[in-house]
């Protein structure tokens, strides 16, 4: 190996990115997205501080019409958050996506604080979305719950891949370019 090929190996292995076909399928997607793969990632920011690395797994390709296909994000958070605090950002961020009543509001924000623990630097929170049916939920590898709606699992998807995300660039980047 080339002085080159080592510095972008070194680069590649210190960020923790990786390439698609280095991606190791996450244990939580086995059973629940058969034949899932690798298709994108990127990283959140916030102020120029980084607060999680997002992946985004699928079957097939990604297409503009997210919310018809099964698909797993998996977010490796950067730094110490509080549950509570991530269930009510989430909210804020699908109420951008579309509208919806304050009593589902009121019942998915319950339901994402009994999902979401606090979470540490390396934690990883993967959701699962099945078309149609819900959004299922783990941490670190292990289930958590489900929420089945399919309203709402549309609107927690769409925060990362919706075009009315607050995170184009994100977004482009899960999507693998496809936005």
């Amino acid at each position: 190996m080339d002085r080159r090929s080592c510095l972008l190996f070194a680069l590649a292995s210190a960020t923790g990115w990786q390439t698609a076909s280095a991606q190791a399928v996450l244990p939580e997607l086995g059973a629940e997205l058969p034949g899932a793969r690798w298709r994108g990632a990127g990283t959140l920011r916030f102020m120029g501080l980084q607060v999680y690395d997002a992946q985004l797994w699928s079957p097939e390709a990604v297409t503009g019409d997210f919310a018809s296909q099964p698909l797993a994000l998996a977010l490796v958070y950067a730094r110490r958050l509080v549950g509570e605090q991530i269930a009510a950002r989430s909210i804020k961020e699908m109420n951008r996506i579309g509208p919806f009543s304050d009593a589902q509001a009121a019942r998915w924000q319950q339901a994402l604080t009994q999902l979401f623990p606090d979470v540490d630097a390396g934690d990883r929170l993967t959701g699962i979305h099945l078309p149609g049916r819900s959004a299922r939920f783990h941490f670190n590898g292990q289930f958590r719950g489900e929420v089945a709606d399919p309203e709402f699992a549309r609107l927690f998807f769409g925060i990362w891949l919706s075009p009315r995300t607050s995170e184009p660039r994100l977004r482009e980047q899960l999507l693998g370019g496809r936005s």
